[in-house]
């Protein structure tokens, strides 16, 4: 079946028309670039995605890794994948020249990666968790750790993980017990059990290195104690080269229902002598620098979620043109003939919905790459600090946001496949397994909104959502003094959407330091919901405000690409706005139905 992927003019549209990437030429870090440059490498990443991902998207998951005889076996077609991936500079391509980097924008090198998400999600990550391994050890690793693993990793010699999770500790970090024992030469020698360990173990690169928490003898109790190891699988001598195996095993695979081709571990370290590895950084400060990965890992998996509900958004619309069945509901005669699923109401509102959860999506994550480089390269430090504390407050939303609707719209689109849609013979009962699984993936939903609202809207003082204010409110006062009377109308929906969001941070805060912090964060699910269909209604607005000037001119297939992004804003604020009234009410009052809920009464 063919691969889709991706509306081509809505990536067009997002990075050039709503990001303005271009302008970031005019930086120096990016100054060899152009708009033919990002053109030519999104176009790569396309052909590649279509070559060498897509065909064995379905293959994977049909013949997922097996562990026999003490190795992992996978089917041939994911090392090809990830070889040409490598091969064309994508492992290395938002990294520094020096680095053997492209030096790309983190806007480009992201929406470039979106494609391989949409045709292949499960071989996507192993290269998605070793650019993110790399990433903290340029950011927080030692020179000799750097030198070691750094050029091995972006050339795609070796490949990297995050090591977080234990069994019986699940999210809970403070709970973990791996332990680190220094030893006399400055390295550490590691005893624990790592689980749910994605691309843990397989034979794809010479080398895996490990980024693993533990606690040293004598740390302090809970996260003040943790800290931060570097634990190949194969020792690295110091001349670079490969020595023994490290005293690293894979105890067994987890049988997942989705992202079955990568495969996810539960790992030993040190059932022998101990694991050797190396600290990163200062001792008891693990967690701090794991975050630098965890929160690149949560906006990878935001990404990841929107390109799986947008394959199924883009397969089934395809499907609802083609699939001829039933007939206007105002015509009576069974001889009349059957008209194609797309003109059903029924099915362009479940079309429409799945319209707006990924390309608000979309617009979201890309949002949120954008502020990356606004943090890295921004002209001064007023400009980086303001992304940055943008950044930190949307995280949160950009992981759990998309992996809940943009789910919603896989199961919309399997809906509009009716009876196909289960089955395994149309892709979308994949792809709604595959995206069943990021709701969990890098701290669930739940832990988000915690984040959020337990730390976000208060970071700084407050400074964090006060800079999320100053851009919404920029926005509904352009939407309040444009020529159309509808985005007039949206402008202030947004305005009095934002203020129920400040109301109930207030509200918050103030419960909190009155001793009542229970009670405060007990629906902080609810807080994210209202935060996030708040933020995604505000991209949505950004987006009509530029296609509202632009429809007027245009022609033909342009034209309707402005048309469908006015309606499909015309849909969020009229069907999924609305819904945050709800949970602002439930906020408001701080309603204890949930948190009163006894065991017994189950």
């Amino acid at each position: 079946m063919e691969p889709r992927i991706i509306n081509r003019r809505d990536l067009e549209f997002v990075l050039y028309e709503m990001l303005d990437v271009e302008n970031l030429c005019w930086r120096d870090r990016y100054k060899e670039h152009s708009r033919e440059t990002f053109d030519a490498v999104l176009e790569t990443a396309y052909q590649i995605a279509v070559e060498k991902f897509a065909p064995h998207n379905r293959k994977a998951d049909e013949h997922e890794p097996k562990f026999e005889n003490g190795r992992v076996s996978m089917i041939p077609e994911v090392a090809e994948a990830l070889r040409a991936f490598i091969d064309a500079g994508f492992l290395s391509a938002a990294f520094d020249e020096s680095l053997g980097g492209m030096q790309l924008p983190v806007t480009v090198a992201q929406a470039a990666f979106a494609l391989f998400n949409g045709a292949n999600v499960s071989t996507t990550a192993y290269s998605f968790l070793t650019i993110a391994n790399a990433n903290l050890l340029a950011a927080f690793g030692s020179d000799e750790q750097k030198r070691l693993y750094l050029p091995n990793l972006l050339a795609g010699r070796f490949f990297g993980t995050m090591c977080l999770s234990e069994p019986q500790a699940g999210s809970s970090l403070s709970d973990i017990v791996t332990r680190a024992e220094p030893q006399a030469d400055g390295t550490y020698r590691l005893f624990g059990q790592k689980m749910w360990i994605s691309c843990g173990e397989h034979e794809l690169s010479e080398n895996i290195v490990h980024l693993v928490l533990a606690k040293i003898k004598g740390a302090p109790p809970g996260v003040k104690g943790i800290s931060l190891f570097v634990v190949p699988k194969v020792l690295v001598n110091a001349d670079g080269s490969l020595g023994e195996r490290n005293d690293v095993s894979l105890a067994g695979l987890n049988h997942k229902m989705g992202y079955r081709g990568t495969t996810n571990c539960v790992l030993n370290f040190g059932e022998k002598d101990g694991a050797i590895g190396t600290l990163v950084g200062e001792p008891h400060k693990g967690l701090s620098y794991m975050f630098h990965m965890m929160n690149e890992a949560r906006v990878g998996v935001g990404l990841g979620a929107v390109m799986l509900g947008y394959s199924g958004y883009l397969h089934s619309l395809a499907y609802a043109r083609d699939r001829a069945q039933g007939r206007p509901v105002i015509a009576k005669d069974p001889t009349r003939p059957q008209i194609k699923l797309v003109e059903h109401p029924d099915v362009r509102r479940m079309l429409l919905a799945q319209k707006a959860y990924v390309e608000g999506g979309f617009a979201l994550c890309m949002y949120a790459a954008r502020l990356v480089d606004e943090e890295r390269t921004a002209d001064n430090d007023r400009a980086r600090r303001g992304a940055h504390l943008l950044l930190e407050v949307l995280t949160p939303i950009v992981k759990a946001w998309p992996s809940q609707w943009c789910l919603e719209a896989n199961n919309l689109a399997i809906q509009v496949h009716g009876g196909y849609g289960y089955t395994r013979e149309y892709p979308v009962e994949q792809l709604y397994r595959d995206n069943r699984l990021n709701p969990i993936h890098e701290g669930t939903n739940g832990i988000q909104a915690l984040d959020l609202l337990g730390r976000k809207v208060g970071m700084d003082d407050g400074m964090a959502i006060q800079r999320l204010a100053m851009e919404i409110d920029l926005t509904a006062r352009e939407a309040r003094n444009c020529e159309s009377a509808e985005l007039k109308h949206y402008g202030e929906e947004l305005t009095n959407a934002f203020a129920d969001v400040m109301e109930v941070v207030r509200n918050v805060l103030c419960a909190t330091d009155k001793g009542h912090s229970e009670i405060a964060l007990s629906n902080a699910h609810a807080f994210l919901e209202l935060t996030g269909h708040v933020v995604v209604a505000w991209l949505w607005l950004k987006q009509a405000l530029i296609a509202v000037k632009r429809v007027g001119d245009a022609t033909g297939t342009d034209k309707d690409f402005y048309q469908g992004k006015l309606h499909a804003c015309t849909y969020f604020f009229r069907w999924e706005l609305p819904k945050t009234k709800h949970w602002h009410q439930l906020l408001d009052a701080m309603d204890p139905t949930c948190l009163e809920m006894q065991d017994a009464w189950f």
